[in-house]
């Protein structure tokens, strides 16, 4: 296997963990602090929002590299073996599903809606 195709496998495997700790932190069975850890990762990991943006060279991508996967296995260490396995499979289950292109558009018209209204107001100001 390409160190290419190790990366790729590796990112799958951070973005499938990602859903499966937003899972598993609506599951009763989660302890309270893995379960607020686990929403805090996933928000923080499948939010479009990061503390340092993208677009800022090397820096951009260093929460995506270290902060995402350091704290998905703090989570993943405090959650009970049948609770991440059945996160897993659900996780696995919801990212295989067909894109939903109709949905895409939705979120590109919010973020042109609050690109635009943000414009007019630094217009106007």
């Amino acid at each position: 296997m390409s160190r290419i195709e190790q990366a790729k496998d590796w990112a799958r495997r951070v973005k499938r963990d990602a859903v499966a700790v937003y899972f598993a932190a609506r599951d009763p069975r989660t302890p309270m602090l893995a379960r607020c850890l686990a929403l805090a990762v996933a928000a923080y990991a499948l939010s479009p929002i990061d503390f340092i943006p993208d677009f800022i060279p090397v820096l951009g991508y260093l929460d995506d590299l270290l902060i995402v996967p350091l704290g998905l296995l703090l989570v993943i260490r405090l959650l009970p073996p049948d609770v991440l396995a059945e996160s897993r499979e659900k996780a696995t289950t919801l990212i295989s599903r067909p894109r939903s292109y109709v949905a895409a558009a939705f979120m590109v018209s919010i973020w042109l809606l609050c690109i635009a209204a943000v414009a007019y107001w630094w217009h106007h100001r």
